[in-house]
């Protein structure tokens, strides 16, 4: 009865000291560091509702919240601030707003390099860190850029369309915003590598606001206005945003080669629309430039000022690779019918 009493007496006693022990284990765990470093980062895209850029705040916040918990004292945090539309004045108040709020980094994608270049450069001479992605302002006072060759993707999509239509035809370019760098130098590309083709002629670039609905217009127009082309080099992948054009391209007849390949766009290279979509690993725009700002900020590392950015083909052979790389980055809504190809 006596031992039986005394163990008792330990197991109270173990019990206070366990439940002491896990209070003050709590505690620890949700305590933050007196000497905690907040890094706020304003993420400045073209627009808040391209696809494209918001893979790109995914990966953003998945960076911001691995580099979060791999280091005790830093604690990041993405401040979007992108436009709803695409507009360069706007993203050059975004700017000059987060200076006023006292932003430690701006990451960036230029609509207009011509307007951002200054706003840049009074963030830089005020302290702050500025990083440009996909869209580079070079004259600027910006540390870093993340983003393709564009003059180089340019010149993949003219030779990855040119063997679709037997290398001779009518092609057109679609261009989205007219203004922007880094679609100006993929139409140079496209019309630079152009020269190989001795049979090949573009009926003229075409641009129009960065949307599915302006796109897809846009095409159709043009579409009906030279019924002999064979071919779209398409600098971006606006048009396959939604599913307007799935029944208004004669594949048989007009083949396209484009930019992006995002989850929303594969139906088109399912259905054979579109033959080769140049993949970006848009997910990257996000983490990468957050990786390099905290890398610069708190890591004190010199970063490499052109960090150039590698495109995928996507076509219908490794569609289900692609797919399953897309899950990886966190893409939801995929079908399984293209997980399991």
């Amino acid at each position: 009865m006596k031992s039986r009493i005394n163990f008792l007496i330990v197991l109270a006693i173990g019990s206070v000291m366990f439940l002491g022990c896990q209070d003050l284990a709590d505690e620890y765990v949700d305590k933050k560091p007196d000497d905690l470093k907040i890094i706020d980062i304003t993420f400045i895209a073209k627009s808040s509702t391209n696809p494209v850029f918001l893979s790109a705040k995914v990966g953003a916040e998945a960076a911001a919240k691995e580099i979060s918990e791999k280091y005790s004292k830093i604690d990041v945090k993405i401040n979007w601030r992108s436009p709803k539309i695409e507009n360069a004045e706007i993203q050059v108040e975004k700017i000059l707003s987060a200076i006023e709020d006292g932003t430690d980094a701006i990451m960036v994608s230029s609509s207009d390099d011509s307007l951002l270049t200054n706003a840049i450069n009074v963030a830089v001479d005020s302290g702050i860190d500025v990083m440009t992605f996909d869209s580079d302002a070079p004259q600027s006072k910006r540390f870093a850029f993340y983003g393709p060759n564009n003059v180089e993707l340019g010149e993949r999509l003219m030779n990855e369309l040119a063997p679709l239509i037997g290398e001779k035809g009518e092609i057109a370019i679609l261009g989205g915003n007219q203004n922007a760098p880094n679609l100006q130098k993929r139409v140079v590309g496209v019309i630079e590598e152009l020269n190989k083709y001795n049979n090949i002629s573009v009926v003229g670039e075409f641009y129009h606001a960065e949307n599915a609905k302006e796109a897809a217009a846009e095409v159709l127009r043009v579409n009906k206005l030279y019924p002999n082309l064979k071919g779209w080099a398409m600098v971006g992948g606006w048009s396959f945003f939604n599913d307007t054009l799935m029944d208004k391209i004669d594949s048989d007849k007009i083949k396209i080669v484009a930019v992006d390949a995002l989850p929303i766009q594969l139906p088109y290279i399912e259905n054979g629309v579109v033959k080769v979509l140049l993949g970006q690993p848009t997910f990257k725009w996000g983490k990468i430039c957050v990786e390099k700002i905290v890398d610069k900020i708190y890591h004190e590392k010199e970063v490499e000022v052109i960090n150039e950015m590698k495109l995928i083909p996507v076509t219908i052979e490794n569609l289900g690779g692609w797919s399953r790389q897309l899950r990886a980055w966190g893409y939801v809504g995929l079908p399984d019918k293209y997980l399991i190809m």
